[in-house]
């Protein structure tokens, strides 16, 4: 099959692989339908981030079982799936907590030894525990199918991002980040209920989606300027929920400044570069709050799922840009020269 494989940095290509086939009797084979290319693949892309010349990469897909091991309970084939960024086995104490992303058994699609999304077949890990069903006529539906396909990661992000930050009905929100994360903890923080969201980007087709998403006020400014636009909009107090979805020194000590004295940021953007820009005797000082991290989508798949099947939120826009698998490397540099939001593959 292809599948598409990193080299070195700025090095992406799509090349022939060895075909998955079911390993352990709890696997699945899973042709993708959709994939796409994430924002914290291109750290791997830019060389920040190590990888092995060779290795697969790509962790958000959906698509159709086609094989299914002999413990497999749950799916079948030609079942409609979706798949979170990782693997888990369903049965570790993490995994009965929700806390997916640390389960021991666990993986990240496109790790050294397993398959990526951004490839035409995908060996699936205790398959019953890690995939979700979807509705077999979603197949037919491109733009639900391309909402749905927003499950497997940034959607769940988002929402894990607003949850960390304590977004509750009423309340006010800042979103630092004008990525697909950002956008989708835009849609999150609209879901749960914010009265107010406030969303911190310079682009304007990014911000255009934002207030579609339900941002009520755009920051086009950053650092020490949109800090002080933020408070200014707040009545010099900023936002009870911050979210931070880019991962930079400048992002973090940005969502410190616009965070309200008791406030939370929930922190979802990968960490990169040099620092976090924490100041903790600022954040002690102020009683704010820092939840976040690794989503566990997995867990969230299901609560969002029913919105985004009866059209109650719509992620689908966050996906700017179309290509084939041949065209994926072309997909990775329209990303990194930011003219192209979020890739989707077919």
């Amino acid at each position: 099959m292809r599948a598409t494989v990193i080299h070195a940095p700025h090095d992406i290509r799509v090349e022939e692989v060895p075909d998955p086939e079911v390993q352990q009797p709890t696997d699945v084979v899973v042709r993708v339908l959709r994939a796409c290319i994430c924002g914290s693949d291109l750290w791997a892309y830019r060389g920040v981030a190590a990888r092995v010349p060779g290795q697969r990469i790509g962790h958000e897909f959906l698509g159709i079982v086609e094989e299914a091991g002999s413990d497999v309970r749950g799916f079948a084939a030609g079942d409609l799936v979706v798949a979170p960024f990782v693997w888990s086995d369903g049965t570790c104490e993490y995994c009965a907590e929700g806390l997916t992303t640390s389960c021991p058994r666990g993986g990240f699609w496109g790790s050294v030894g397993s398959d990526g999304g951004q490839g035409e077949a995908v060996r699936v890990p205790f398959a019953d525990a890690t995939l979700v069903g979807l509705p077999a006529a979603a197949a037919s539906d491109d733009r639900l199918l391309t909402g749905l396909l927003a499950l497997s990661d940034v959607l769940g992000t988002g929402h894990h991002a607003a949850v960390g930050a304590g977004v509750r009905p009423g309340s006010t929100v800042a979103v630092v980040g004008d990525g697909a994360v950002g956008l989708c903890g835009v849609l999150a923080a609209k879901r749960l209920g914010a009265d107010r969201i406030i969303a911190l980007g310079r682009h304007q087709a990014r911000t255009d989606i934002a207030r579609t998403f339900g941002a009520t006020d755009i920051v086009a400014v950053r650092g020490d300027e949109a800090v002080a636009a933020v408070r200014e909009l707040t009545a010099g107090q900023g936002a009870h929920a911050v979210i931070e979805a880019v991962g930079t020194e400048q992002s973090m000590a940005t969502a410190v400044g616009i965070t309200r004295d008791g406030g939370a940021i929930g922190y979802v953007g990968v960490p990169h570069g040099s620092g976090t820009g924490l100041d903790l005797s600022d954040m002690f000082n102020r009683n704010i709050a820092l939840r976040g991290g690794v989503a566990p989508v997995r867990t969230y798949i299901p609560e969002l799922l029913p919105d985004v099947l009866d059209g109650t939120i719509d992620p689908s826009p966050v996906f700017d840009r179309t290509v084939g698998l041949d065209e994926v490397p072309d997909g990775y540099r329209a990303m990194d020269e930011r003219t192209a939001l979020k890739v989707l593959v077919k």
